[in-house]
């Protein structure tokens, strides 16, 4: 059973900047892809960014192309989700996730289907 903890969010200015940090318990063969997903109360979970196990491979949602920027430590077993220009309606809980699709699947595919999640970290942006 592999273990997503979650650090780094908080309170920023819109205009800001904010690094999330993933740290995965354990490597296994089980899991491809990991990435990062968000949630506001009353709405589902929506997909923000993914990065192959290699990290070759980065898929993004088109709301954060471009201001955010998705990467991988494999030697620590971490992902990064570098967040830029932040606009108040970047505001949510996000979760890490992992599981045994590719950056592009995990993109697509419905968030109550993925293997693992993190506790989740809040981002506010304030205007």
């Amino acid at each position: 059973q592999v273990q997503l903890v979650e650090s780094g969010g908080g309170l920023v200015q819109a205009g800001g900047s904010l690094r999330l940090s993933c740290a995965a318990s354990e490597r296994t063969f089980s899991v491809n892809a990991m990435g990062w997903f968000r949630q506001t109360p009353g709405k589902e979970r929506e997909f923000v960014a993914a990065i192959s196990w290699s990290g070759g491979t980065t898929y993004y949602a088109g709301s954060v192309m471009g201001r955010f920027t998705v990467s991988r430590d494999n030697a620590k077993n971490t992902v990064h989700l570098q967040m830029g220009s932040l606009k108040p309606e970047d505001t949510a809980v996000y979760y890490c996730a992992a599981h045994r699709t590719t950056a592009q699947g995990m993109g697509v595919m419905t968030p109550r289907l993925v293997d693992y999640w993190g506790q989740g970290t809040q981002v506010t942006v304030s205007s």
